[in-house]
């Protein structure tokens, strides 16, 4: 009786071995594609924050602010989506492509101001 228990429990430590494997391998991927939205979203912001604050630059110059904020924009991977000059402040608001990792479909968005303090 002893042989054939021992004969019933063969294999069973593989089948815990590969459910481990694709636990570890579903985690891995879900931390991929968090550390790729951080990613994403730490680069729009500094698109947003750059292309404000050349906007404002450009404003106090007498420029085309959402020009120049479009430029850097592009610069730096992202689309310029907003741009409102009121005197020397600008707002901008960007977008950057998302990952496309894991059914992940959408956009990342970031807005910045910049201008004088007050205004």
């Amino acid at each position: 009786m002893t042989s054939s228990r021992r004969h019933d429990d063969r294999g069973a430590a593989t089948l815990l071995t590969v459910a481990l494997a694709g636990l570890l391998l579903f985690v891995g991927a879900a931390l991929g594609v968090v550390g790729a939205l951080l990613v994403a979203h730490r680069t729009a912001q500094a698109a947003a924050d750059l292309a404000a604050l050349a906007a404002a630059e450009t404003a106090a110059r007498g420029g085309d602010a959402c020009g120049a904020a479009a430029t850097i924009a592009t610069a730096n991977d992202a689309a310029l989506t907003s741009c409102v000059v009121r005197g020397r402040e600008v707002r901008v608001g960007v977008e950057v492509t998302g990952p496309r990792w894991l059914g992940q479909t959408g956009d990342l968005v970031a807005e910045a101001r910049a201008g004088p303090v007050g205004g």
